[in-house]
């Protein structure tokens, strides 16, 4: 037997488990960036809501006594917003040539404003707690703090929690037209994302469906990944 042929064929191998492996890495990424983006931003959020009043004209009270609650929040989303492009960046990886274009650039500019807009509102937020966290008694006829604290408000409850949907609901029509995932689950992110996206008035935790899915979605790609690992490692060399 001609040695050359035993040498590419160990070579081509070696290549398929090397490709193979690379395969399975790459969703593994995207479910541990998604579970760490999640893990954050529903901390921040509760430390946010449980802290700071639902209503935005209250007076400030919580400056007194929790600031520092919400600065350990502030401090937590520019982290949980790295999570969320590694995880953006290794989903459309994942998407690989079988994307439509058109939702792709969808998919990546809703994930773009959801972040600019949560980092806007998280701005707003640590600049309030700047000015007034070691004095609130400056806040006494202060117009700053109402305009500011409406302003966060309105930017993470209404156009953040907006772009969040518009991203849910065009990554479970990417994942749906290639088949990645249960039909279960896409029915249930289609509910969540109309939701998200046709709500009219000011629900409090709403900003936390987006979160929670992404948590589900990247535990979902997680357990896939585990289980295609083990039967690759049980398949017998050919």
């Amino acid at each position: 037997m001609d040695v050359r042929v035993i040498t590419k064929g160990t070579f081509d191998m070696s290549q398929n488990i090397s490709f193979n492996r690379e395969r399975l890495k790459t969703p593994r990424a995207a479910a541990i960036a998604g579970i760490l983006f999640s893990l954050l931003l529903i901390l921040s959020l509760i430390l946010i809501r449980i802290t700071i009043p639902y209503d935005p004209f209250e007076n400030g009270e919580w400056l007194q006594n929790n600031a520092k609650n919400v600065g350990l929040a502030l401090t937590l989303i520019p982290f949980s917003g790295i999570a969320f492009l590694w995880f953006m960046g290794v989903v459309r990886d994942r998407f690989g040539e079988m994307e439509d274009k058109l939702f792709a650039t969808v998919f990546l500019g809703s994930g773009f404003l959801f972040l600019v807009l949560l980092f806007i509102s998280a701005g707003i937020g640590g600049s309030v707690v700047l000015l007034y966290g070691n004095s609130p008694s400056n806040l006494v006829g202060d117009e700053f703090y109402p305009f500011g604290r409406a302003l966060m408000y309105t930017i993470a409850n209404v156009y953040a929690v907006k772009m969040a949907s518009v991203f849910l609901i065009t990554t479970t029509t990417l994942s749906f037209r290639i088949g990645i995932f249960p039909k279960w689950f896409i029915y249930l992110s289609y509910g969540l994302g109309l939701i998200m996206l046709l709500n009219l008035f000011f629900v409090e935790w709403l900003i936390l469906i987006f979160p929670v899915w992404v948590l589900l979605i990247s535990s979902i790609v997680l357990v896939e990944n585990f289980k295609a690992g083990k039967e690759a490692g049980s398949k017998p060399a050919p």
